[in-house]
C-alpha cells in the first residue's frame, strides 16, 4: 500500500507551513511520520492513499498489520507463444509478492488452442496471471505488470488503437478483471532479454510441461 503524507508543521512562533511527501510505501510513510512528531511541532498529520481515502496515524498502524500478512508489493511478468504449425498457445506468467515479511514467487504456464496469434497469446498470458493474482486474495491494491508485448501493453494503456476484435475482446476481459477487483495496474514493457522467465515458461507450455509452483525467494 502506499501513500502520501500530508503534516501541518507549527514553528514555536506560531508560524505554519503544509508539506506533503512524494507517495511513499505505507511503512516507510508511518516511520517519516513518527519521526515528525517527535519534534513537538506537528499540528496535524494524515495519510492519503491512491484512492483519495485518508488516514490517521493510528488508523493506519491498524491496517498496516493486517495488510503485512496478505499478498501485498505484487510485480507480475507475462508471456505468450504462439505456434503456428500446430496452432497452438503457451502462456506463462510469474508472480512475485510479499506476505507475512517473507518473499515469494509463484509460476505458472499453460497449454490452450482456439487461439488465433501471438498477440492473443500474449493477452491470454496475462489473463491467466492475473487469475493467479486472484486466487492469493489481492484486492483494492495496486500491482506492477511487466512484458515484453508493447502490443498489450500499449494498447491496455490507450497508447495504441486496437482494431482487431480478438484482441479488444481480450483487453476488456482483462480491464474487467482489474475492476471486479478494484487493482490499480501499472504496466511497464520491457525487453524480451528482461522477460525470459515467462518466456521460459511459455515454451515449456508448447512443448507439453506444465508448471505450477510457489516458492520463498
Amino acid at each position: 500500500m502506499k501513500v502520501h503524507i500530508e503534516v501541518i508543521y507549527k514553528t514555536s512562533k506560531g508560524a505554519e507551513a503544509v508539506f506533503t511527501s512524494e507517495s511513499l510505501q505505507g511503512a516507510h510513510a508511518l516511520l517519516i511520520a513518527e519521526d515528525f512528531e517527535r519534534t513537538g511541532r506537528v499540528k496535524s498529520i494524515k495519510f492519503v492513499d491512491m484512492y483519495e481515502q485518508e488516514w490517521g496515524l493510528k488508523k493506519l498502524k491498524e491496517y498496516m498489520k493486517e495488510y503485512e500478512t496478505e499478498p501485498h508489493n505484487i510485480t507480475v511478468y507475462f508471456d505468450g507463444g504462439f505456434d503456428l504449425g500446430t496452432k497452438m498457445a503457451g502462456l506463462g506468467c510469474v508472480v512475485y509478492y510479499e506476505q507475512n515479511g517473507k518473499s515469494y514467487r509463484l509460476r505458472k504456464n499453460a497449454k490452450v488452442e482456439e487461439l488465433e496469434s501471438n498477440n492473443e497469446a500474449e493477452y491470454a498470458a496475462l489473463h491467466l496471471a492475473l487469475q493467479e493474482v486472484e486466487a492469493l486474495g489481492v484486492h483494492h491494491m495496486p500491482i506492477t505488470i511487466i512484458g515484453d508485448s508493447r502490443v498489450v501493453i500499449h494498447q491496455l494503456l490507450d497508447e495504441w488503437p486496437c482494431y482487431e476484435e480478438s484482441l479488444s475482446s481480450w483487453a476488456d476481459r482483462i480491464e474487467e478483471k482489474l475492476k471486479s477487483l478494484n487493482i490499480q495496474p501499472e504496466y511497464k514493457a520491457v525487453s524480451r532479454k528482461k522477460n525470459q522467465e515467462p518466456d521460459r515458461l511459455a515454451t515449456q507450455a508448447l512443448k507439453g510441461v506444465e508448471v505450477s509452483s510457489t516458492i520463498e525467494t
